[in-house]
């Protein structure tokens, strides 16, 4: 066909939305939210304030951030209902599928007008925020036969998430690590899931339906699934000095297999969230004790960077994060979900920004198919 316009596969580098919420860089490795430099709200502030941040355009001063925190620690509750839905779904399920469920519920709980009425979108940002975690801590003790707890009031959104799992509060050195973990989860510019969210918010469909889209989008293994399957891939190289992970590291690259953990579509260094959580690991490892894999990761990535460091591929955040999960003793496959629980921040901004100035999308496409093709009645076809 002539004047067809230039195909793109996965609409790479095509511009898809004007935002403030997130800047990146990945030549530099810059990565800002709300153009602070993710480097100083992982050191300076907590997962509430990256929030509030986000969701808001500006940081809280104290008597906001205070009142921010209660909000979301009365929400943090889930309705009886819900807890039963989940109770009938399969236990062999994917907590994913399961999130993805319940998010989807949570707006039969909770039905609203989010397109008048601005204090239902900030109540449903907060109720998302808080209850995701809940939810997520919920499935894994209901798949397991045991009750849910119940949120504690005075614990962080980081530490009572790790509460919630076994009903042990974690060290102040568990909880600021994950807590910083969820501020570096939190947004990533328009990733597939965040665009998944923004096109099903174009349609005016309510925030629940928004949330659960980006969701099920997160739960693919091209996207949120990575870090589980970094930890499945270290564990693979038997011998793990350094001359064994390069062995192991060049019939991988020989055979054209994919290493877990390295590159990324944006970014030609080392992804700046990997930096800050390998940093977090090691102060982990000090409280909590070594772990052998970490030793095989280091190998692997200075292996890595002789052998592909030239063409721009370092670690991404998925590299460090399950080894970091992992040492919390949080479950492998709970680790996209603990994504999802983070990001949700990152999708909410998104999602008020898009009914901003709302228009449906409504992409192109490239015809490859016959035009005008003589139908044949059914009886006369071979």
């Amino acid at each position: 066909m002539t004047n067809s316009p230039e195909y793109i596969p996965g609409l790479a580098g095509v511009p898809a939305a004007r935002t403030s919420v997130c800047y990146l860089d990945g030549d530099i490795g810059k990565l800002q939210y709300r153009g602070y430099p993710i480097e100083a709200l992982s050191e300076h502030c907590t997962f509430e304030e990256v929030s509030y941040l986000l969701l808001n355009g500006a940081l809280p001063n104290r008597s906001e951030l205070n009142a921010f925190e209660a909000a979301l620690r009365a929400e943090r509750e889930v309705d009886a209902p819900l807890f039963a839905l989940l109770k009938t779904l399969p236990a062999e399920g994917h907590p994913m599928d399961a999130l993805m469920t319940a998010v989807s519920a949570l707006g039969m709980f909770n039905p609203g007008d989010h397109v008048n009425d601005a204090e239902y979108r900030r109540l449903t940002a907060l109720r998302l925020i808080a209850k995701m975690p809940t939810i997520v801590a919920a499935w894994h003790r209901i798949r397991r036969g045991e009750a849910p707890i119940a949120p504690k009031d005075e614990l962080s959104h980081a530490a009572n998430f790790l509460y919630m799992l076994d009903g042990k509060e974690p060290s102040k050195t568990a909880e600021r690590v994950f807590d910083v973990a969820l501020i570096l989860h939190a947004e990533h510019s328009m990733n597939a899931s965040t665009f998944s969210g923004r096109v099903t918010g174009s349609t005016l469909a309510n925030p629940h339906a928004a949330i659960a889209a980006a969701v099920g989008t997160l739960s693919g293994s091209l996207h949120g699934g990575a870090n589980e399957r970094v930890l499945v891939m270290l564990r693979e190289i038997e011998d793990g000095s350094r001359e064994g992970t390069r062995r192991w590291a060049e019939g991988r690259l020989n055979n054209k297999e994919k290493i877990m953990g390295f590159g990324h579509r944006e970014y030609k260094v080392k992804d700046p969230r990997a930096v800050i959580l390998q940093k977090l690991a090691v102060s982990l490892f000090d409280e909590l004790g070594p772990t052998p894999i970490y030793d095989t990761a280091l190998a692997l990535e200075e292996v890595m960077e002789e052998l592909v460091g030239a063409k721009g591929i370092y670690p991404n955040v998925d590299f460090y994060s399950g080894i970091v999960y992992e040492r919390l003793d949080i479950p492998v496959d709970l680790f996209t979900p603990i994504f999802a629980i983070s990001r949700v921040s990152g999708w909410l901004a998104h999602l008020l920004e898009q009914l901003e100035d709302n228009r449906i999308f409504r992409p192109n496409q490239i015809w490859t198919g016959e035009e005008d093709r003589s139908l044949t009645p059914i009886d006369e076809r071979a």
